[in-house]
């Protein structure tokens, strides 16, 4: 097997694929141009695009030219979700949104050197078509059977919203960028989602019809956790990679929190960590997992990849003040923040018993209880110990922000925001 396709499939990012032979041949003769889609229908990118992204680069890494696609006019659509329409969107938002994806690919992917990225937008070929020239040019290679069949489709049709025309057409208009991106590149491969496999293979039908060549297609795992659930998602929603969607801190925290169960397989999907730095890792997992190395490597390496070298180190040093690994008063106002904005908390006002401001906050069910905390040394303000019970909260207590970090313990933590 070609050298980049057997490391795809160590780090399990091969899902199903055309004629794998055929492919591995083409990529051992010289550089492939190939591609993959985005579509805008979110302000940002997240965690499930950074899949296929690293598809991307590891292909580019390998010699092969990559184009990014940002789907101008797809977007304007939607693929079908298993359950119900897409509410569309306007066409300034999804142009705004695409010029947002375009700025975050342009991160996550080379464009400089002798093998630069390409960014092309399926509204440029689209946005010229004609009903008719959609109907005759492309629609007349389509069979309703096949059509009907694909997974997404099948499921809506059963279901008691059903599937609009705009909806079920997407998969033409797919296959149509695959076929324009073949003409104006000699673009042979797409690679996608998982999801995709039924648009993938009906671009590379269109073009055996079309233009007799023969192209290829191959998809990413949707990624899971040991138990079988998605990976993803917070309590807040999605793993945006946009920051002021979610911060730096909270998507480093994210990844901080993989279980020791899916660790070392996240760290082969979303890393370019090397297979001696993983089998590294992967034996610390088993020897030292209270340490939780492996998760600060994951969290470190893609975080720095999305959010660069400055934010991981502001994200990581925030981590470790928060339990008192720190000093907690060496934080900017934002990335502290950040870093407690999911806690609990109360606003108190300058002069507060301290005490109090726990209980306030829920770290202490009564002054008695706080008091009693507060003499077994078990209460920290700001990680130092409160030793008087009388104690007040003071403007010298007051981080950037007016903010105060209350501890109960190694690991209770809440915030008192000072007014």
């Amino acid at each position: 097997m070609n050298e980049v396709l057997e490391e795809l499939q160590w780090r399990g990012l091969i899902a199903q694929h055309t004629d794998i032979d055929a492919l591995s041949a083409a990529l051992d003769e010289g550089p492939v141009t190939y591609y993959c889609g985005f579509d805008p229908t979110a302000a940002s990118l997240h965690h499930g695009h950074l899949v296929a992204v690293k598809v991307m680069r590891h292909l580019q890494m390998a010699g092969h030219h990559p184009l990014a696609l940002v789907g101008g006019a797809t977007g304007l659509i939607g693929d079908p979700r298993a359950k119900g329409e897409r509410t569309l969107n306007t066409k300034d938002t999804v142009k705004e949104w695409g010029a947002a994806l375009q700025g975050q690919l342009e991160s996550l992917l080379d464009f400089t050197g002798g093998n630069p990225a390409r960014i092309v937008d399926n509204l440029d070929w689209t946005a010229q078509m004609s009903a008719i020239d959609f109907l005759r040019d492309l629609g007349k290679n389509f069979r309703m059977g096949t059509m009907l069949s694909k997974d997404i489709v099948a499921r809506r049709l059963a279901s008691e919203e059903g599937i609009s025309f705009t909806e079920f057409s997407y998969q033409i208009l797919q296959a149509n960028d695959y076929l324009e991106l073949y003409r104006r590149y000699g673009c042979t491969l797409e690679v996608g989602g998982n999801d995709q496999w039924g648009n993938l293979v009906g671009g590379m039908d269109l073009i055996h019809k079309v233009e007799g060549a023969n192209v290829h297609v191959m998809t990413n795992p949707l990624i899971t956790k040991a138990d079988g659930t998605k990976f993803g998602k917070t309590e807040g929603g999605a793993i945006w990679l946009n920051p002021e969607m979610l911060s730096p801190y909270r998507f480093y925290q994210f990844w901080l929190n993989t279980a020791d169960e899916d660790v070392v397989r996240m760290l082969k999907v979303f890393t370019f960590l090397t297979r001696d730095e993983i089998a590294v890792l992967e034996k610390a997992v088993k020897d030292r997992p209270g340490a939780r190395e492996a998760q600060r490597a994951l969290a470190e390496a893609v975080t720095t990849w999305v959010h660069g070298a400055d934010s991981t180190e502001r994200a990581r040093s925030a981590s470790e003040a928060l339990f008192g690994r720190s000093d907690v008063r060496e934080l900017d106002e934002r990335t502290l923040r950040d870093a407690v904005a999911e806690l609990p908390s109360a606003e108190v006002a300058l002069g507060t018993p301290v005490v109090q401001a726990f209980v306030d906050a829920g770290l202490e069910k009564g002054l008695g209880a706080a008091r009693r905390t507060v003499r077994s040394g078990g209460l920290n303000v700001n990680n130092e110990k409160v030793s008087d019970s009388e104690a007040v909260i003071e403007t010298d207590a007051l981080l950037p922000g007016g903010i105060v970090l209350l501890r109960k313990g190694k690991k209770n933590l809440a915030v008192a925001y000072v007014s």
